[in-house]
């Protein structure tokens, strides 16, 4: 059973380390610390403890945390869009459990903030991405070539998009 939980500090070192995988690294955003030691860890998780509605949530598989997911609210014109991202701890990979997270994260987000649109990119190599996105009912919106650069490489940014209430 997949649950999304509020953050505590009692996972501060599981985070750290899941943190640390190269694999999870290589498919974030550069502003994600490397290393990532426990003071970034607890850093991090104060800030989310202290929304009221919170943006990010701990993800438990079987009553353990195994990974994080949550939403950043779009600012100006696009405040009505959300980006999603999310990671599971690799011991758990191939369980299902990012396709469970994504469905209860999205049914979160859309009952919580005044958003009509959710957007996830993945980076071009990050196929099992995709393919979870898609299981989701998330669309591929775009692909924006040569528009990241991660590790010295330069990457296509796949849009993978989900609306409250599709326009037919």
């Amino acid at each position: 059973m997949i649950e999304l939980r509020a953050y505590t500090l009692d996972v501060v070192e599981a985070y750290a380390t899941y943190r640390n995988n190269r694999t999870i690294f290589d498919n974030g955003y550069d502003k994600v610390p490397n290393p990532f030691t426990l003071k970034d860890a607890e850093d991090f998780i104060t800030l989310q403890t202290k929304k009221n509605i919170p943006e990010r949530k701990i993800i438990y598989w079987k009553d353990q945390f195994v990974g994080e997911i949550g939403i950043t609210i779009n600012t100006d014109v696009f405040k009505l869009g959300a980006e999603m991202g999310y990671f599971i701890g690799a011991p758990f990979w191939g369980n299902g459990i990012a396709s469970e997270a994504i469905k209860l994260m999205v049914e979160y987000s859309f009952k919580n903030f005044d958003i009509i649109r959710i957007e996830a990119g993945v980076f071009s190599f990050n196929k099992a991405s995709m393919r979870v996105l898609e299981k989701n009912d998330f669309y591929l919106e775009s692909i924006k070539k040569d528009a990241v650069i991660k590790n010295n490489v330069i990457l296509d940014d796949y849009i993978w998009v989900k609306l409250k209430n599709p326009r037919t």
